[in-house]
């Protein structure tokens, strides 16, 4: 098993970076796939409960503006006719994809914060890992689904 140092999570970050802006630079738009983390700000809307336990789609296109900074995404999404000021942490974005060339980059979920701080022993830490991909594992998204009907 790999383990997930600071190093390895921030080549799979760098990674989830030049797809989103290589798809998005192909295809003219990109969708993302956050996981539900306290650190992720979707404005006043938030998660919907189904979007807490399989994630939310987000679709970005080159005629938005949003910043790419080291730590998260920011910027104003529209839901419906209400924009929204959104945060989204580079560590929950899930998956990468475009339904136009058919390509999608999954990744695992580096949350925020070890939910138990005081025990940092290493075996412990890989236990709460194994368990995070067991869980993950369970929360596949199937984007066959979010194809555009003709």
């Amino acid at each position: 098993m790999i383990e997930f140092t600071n190093e390895l999570i921030n080549r799979v970050n760098a990674l989830k970076k030049y797809t989103f802006f290589e798809i998005l630079e192909f295809a003219g738009r990109v969708f993302i796939i956050v996981d539900y983390d306290e650190s992720v700000v979707i404005g006043k809307r938030g998660f919907l409960p189904e979007e807490k336990e399989r994630g939310l789609v987000l679709v970005f296109n080159n005629r938005m503006k949003f910043n790419w900074n080291e730590d998260a995404i920011t910027a104003t999404l529209v839901f419906g006719n209400t924009p929204e000021k959104c945060y989204i942490p580079i560590n929950a974005i899930a998956g990468v994809f475009s339904p136009d060339l058919r390509v999608q980059l999954a990744v695992p979920v580096f949350k925020s914060k070890i939910k138990d701080e005081g025990d940092s022993s290493t075996a412990t830490q890989n236990d709460k890992e194994n368990e995070k991909q067991k869980e993950k594992k369970d929360n596949v998204i199937d984007i066959t689904k979010l194809r555009k009907k003709k």
